[in-house]
Parts: structure tokens; C-alpha cells; sequence
């Protein structure tokens, strides 16, 4: 987990890091069950079996623990999405691929928290956020780098399918496509693939 969160008391033992888990876990429930308006520490120490002090021991407040249960999901995004590439063949269609189910399944994984936490989020979370972006895009270019495909062109795919991801996970519950993640990753690699082999994909220009 980053240590950029403002008033975090990162955990030394293994006890507490445990004990972060659980409060983290804990977390993630009520937002997913309660929403962000029932979201307070008191119901997230609840949740968790354990008191409000305990958590103010570590925690700032309400907004800090906000800030870790993101910090804690972009990591397993951007853990996840390594793990696909490194998995996967080098040539493009495998990488590509991979990288997009990886990305899909994440959030899919998280689907009744992303919109809550992209609803809270204040700069720093994005900067955050932003972030962990950065590194999948940079893990896929380096993937395919091998490949013919221009670079300019494997970034303007991966931004889109990454943009269009985030989007989805943010208004599903409001205007939802009738797809599960599985397809739609299943498409949006289709679609990114087709742009990126087309013989009329040309370079980026300025």
C-alpha cells in the first residue's frame, strides 16, 4: 500500500498490518452494502468487530480511510494487470488481451465500490488514481514492445479502453449496457485490437 495518505500510521507488525486488513475489508463492505452517505467510522468499526478508538488510532478520520480503501484497490488494479502481463505471450493480440481482462475483472471484482470511491474522491485521490493508470499503461507499452504496432497508437487504445472502463464502473448503476464484465472486456479487446491492426492505423502525428 502507498504511504501517501494524509495522517496514515502505516502498521510495523504483522499483527497490525492484519488487523489494517480487517479494517480495510471492513471498509469496503459498508461502502458497498450502505453507500457513501452511511459511510462513518463508528459503521466501519462495527463492520469490523472492533471500537471506534482503534481506528482513530491509525486513521485520521473518515476521509483518510477513504483515501487507504482506494489506495488499497488501485494497488490490486495495478498488481493484477503485472501479473496478466507478465502471464501473457508477447505478441500484441495476447498482451492487449490480457491487459484488458485483467483491467475489467478488477473492477468487476469492486464494481459496487469504484462508483463510491470515484464520487469522494477529492485532488489527491486523483493524483493517485492517475498514478496507478500510468503504471498499467506503461506496463502494456512495455509488454508489447516488441511488436510492430507504433507506440503512440498502443497508448491512444489503452487510454481509451482504460477511460472507457473507469466511465463504465462509474455510471453502471444509473445506465447500465446490459453486459457483464466478461463481455464487455471480451468487446472492448475486439474493438482496441481492430484499431491497432488495421492497415490504416497510422503512427500519431503532430
Amino acid at each position: 500500500m502507498s504511504q501517501t495518505s494524509e495522517g496514515f500510521r502505516p502498521p510495523q507488525q504483522a499483527r497490525s498490518r492484519a488487523s489494517l486488513q480487517k479494517v480495510l475489508t471492513a471498509a469496503e463492505h459498508v461502502l458497498a452494502e450502505q453507500g457513501l452517505e452511511s459511510f462513518t467510522v463508528a459503521e466501519v468499526a462495527s463492520q469490523a468487530g472492533m471500537s471506534v478508538g482503534t481506528i482513530y488510532r491509525r486513521f485520521d478520520g473518515k476521509e483518510q480511510l477513504l483515501h487507504a480503501v482506494k489506495d488499497r484497490l488501485l494497488t490490486q488494479l495495478e498488481t493484477n494487470v503485472l501479473a496478466a502481463l507478465r502471464a501473457a505471450s508477447p505478441d500484441l493480440r495476447s498482451a492487449f488481451t490480457a491487459f484488458v481482462e485483467a483491467l475489467a475483472q478488477t473492477f468487476a471484482d469492486h464494481d459496487r465500490i469504484f462508483p463510491e470511491l470515484l464520487d469522494a474522491q477529492r485532488s489527491d485521490g486523483r493524483d493517485r488514481g492517475l498514478a496507478a493508470l500510468s503504471a498499467i499503461q506503461d506496463a502494456l507499452l512495455a509488454a508489447v514492445a516488441p511488436s510492430p504496432p507504433d507506440a503512440d497508437n498502443v497508448k491512444m487504445a489503452a487510454r481509451t479502453i482504460i477511460g472507457a472502463c473507469v466511465h463504465r464502473a462509474a455510471t453502471c448503476r444509473f445506465w447500465p449496457d446490459d453486459r457483464s464484465w466478461k463481455s464487455w472486456s471480451e468487446e472492448a479487446t475486439a474493438l482496441a485490437l481492430a484499431y491497432l491492426t488495421s492497415p490504416s492505423a497510422a503512427p500519431a502525428r503532430m
